[in-house]
Order: C-alpha cells, then structure tokens, then sequence
C-alpha cells in the first residue's frame, strides 16, 4: 500500500492540471505545515523565528519545468528580489533554486544567463546559492552547468541523491574540488535502470556519501530525517572529529520538528529548507509521497 500511494503522488506532482488547480485555489489541505507561504514577507517571517529558535535556513522559491522564457525571466527576478529581501532583512538565510524554473527545458543560454544574474547578486552579498537536483533527466546538465559556474563564482553548490547508482562517483570528484554539496535521499520517480528501488540500498549509499563527502574537502549538508542516519552521522563526525565549520544537518520546514529541536540542544549546526510561493503542489505532492505519516496529517487536516 506504501508503495502505491508513493507512485500516486509522485504521479500527481508531475500533472500540470493538478498543478494548475493548485495555483488558482492557493495554499490548502496542509500545505501550510510544509510551505511557508505564498509571498517574501511571509517567507522573511517563518526565517525570523526559526533563527530566534537557533536554526539557519535556506530559502526557495517554488518552481520548476517551466516553458515559457518570460515566466523563466520572472522566476530569475524573484530569486534575485529573495536574495536581497534576505540581505536587507538580515535573516540567516542561503538560497536555493531550480534550474528547470530559471529555463532549463528552454534553453541552455537562457538558464545561463538567468543563473549568472542571480549569482551576480549572491556574490555581491555574499549569499550561498544551492542548485537543487531534479529528476535523473536533468541531473549531467546540471553538473554540466554547475562546473561552468563554478569557474566564475565560488558560492554555488549542488545537491547529490543517494538513490541513484552514479552518485558515488559524483561525490568523489565534487567533494575533492570543495563543492558544497548537499546529501539527499532523492523524491521523484526513477528507474530501476538508474536508481535503487529498494529503501535499504538507498540508506546504505547514502550514508557512502555522506562519509565521503564528510572527509573531502568540501563542505556537507546532511539533508535527512532518518533518526538512524543522524545517530550514524554524529558518531562519524565525532570519531573523525569534523569540525562544525565543515557541516550542517538539514531539514525540511514542518517535519521532524522534535528532532530539529534536540540538534539544537545537542549544538549541531541546523539549517531548514523553507520553500514560499504559489506553484507549491509540486513539492507539497512530493512530501506526501516520502512518508505516509505526511498523508495522516493531512487527512486529519481534512476532517477539522
């Protein structure tokens, strides 16, 4: 049954009618504990009291596979407008982006020039920008495109997901060029000719991962809410003695919010990925899919 209701909304995050709906009736059936709401200023003030709580964030804009160049040029003005309410708020907060948002499906030039515009921007006030992976169709041009910015711009990392079976190699040759990299499991629908299906191979190589870009150069952001993963994760870093300059757990906003609070306690760096806007349905039908505890919740939701 778990299995089903994953393909359905990982199904349903890929329908642009579904998507559609979505942006006409707003934020809904639970959304709300997940997306942090639909402007900047809701956005500035969710960071607000996640850093009063002792939590960085990085901040997304929802959106992605878009197809029009005027709305990919809108996408780039807004990640530029977040990155400077973030300056002028002074939030701790970072950036992350998707490049399918900023015109990857319709142009490589467009995507390059809507990323350097933004990284403009970051560099000049000095905020790190992270370019969150995609399905496995657009993750070597990713890479493609992230080692031409990194040519130009030191404050671009990427995302690396465990359960595809490249990712190994990918980390290896990254962490030894002191890419910032972030360690996910991995949320879209891939096949069994790229990806590990089976949850015990996708925890195993991610923890690989993790301990290898751990003692590589670059830095690591142990994106998970895996309590077995973060218990591995803190004895590694203690028995290698890793420096808290050198690492950050990760979380998503609205989940684990218990065991964000005890790494706090616990004084291990904690940064929260808070996504605001209005194209929410797809990242919100992707929550739904990870865990079906997710789903309770938003039925309970429902019946209030």
């Amino acid at each position: 049954m778990e299995q089903i209701m994953r393909k359905f909304f990982q199904s349903l995050a890929a329908n642009p009618m579904a998507n559609r709906w979505a942006k006409r009736y707003g934020l809904r059936f639970g959304a709300k504990r997940f997306v942090a709401g639909e402007t900047i200023e809701d956005a500035i003030a969710t960071i607000r009291a996640l850093n009063r709580a002792g939590m960085k964030v990085t901040l997304d804009h929802l959106g992605e596979f878009v197809q029009d160049e005027a709305e990919a040029r809108e996408a780039a003005d807004v990640c530029v407008r977040t990155l400077e309410a973030i300056d002028a708020s002074g939030v701790d907060a970072t950036l992350s982006l998707k490049m399918t948002q900023l015109g990857l499906d319709i142009s490589r030039p467009l995507c390059m020039e809507n990323m350097r515009r933004i990284l403009d921007t970051a560099a000049r006030l000095d905020i790190m920008v992270t370019i969150d992976m995609e399905d496995y169709a657009h993750c070597q041009v990713t890479l493609d495109i992230l080692d031409e910015l990194r040519r130009d711009y030191a404050n671009v990392g990427t995302v690396i997901q465990a359960y595809l079976f490249r990712s190994l190699e990918d980390v290896q040759r990254l962490g030894n060029e002191g890419v910032h990299l972030r360690i996910v499991k991995g949320a879209y629908k891939e096949p069994a000719s790229v990806a590990f299906q089976d949850k015990a191979q996708v925890d195993a190589n991610y923890l690989r991962l993790m301990e290898t870009q751990l003692q590589s150069p670059g830095f690591t952001a142990i994106a998970t809410h895996d309590p077995a993963i973060i218990a591995h994760a803190k004895r590694f870093i203690a028995d290698h003695q890793i420096p808290a300059d050198k690492y950050e757990f990760q979380m998503l906003y609205g989940i684990a919010t218990q065991l964000q609070a005890e790494l706090v306690q616990q004084g291990y760096p904690l940064r929260i990925y808070v996504p605001y806007g209005n194209d929410w349905f797809g990242y919100f039908m992707r929550r739904l899919a990870e865990r079906p505890a997710n789903v309770a919740f938003v039925l309970r939701g429902l019946f209030r």
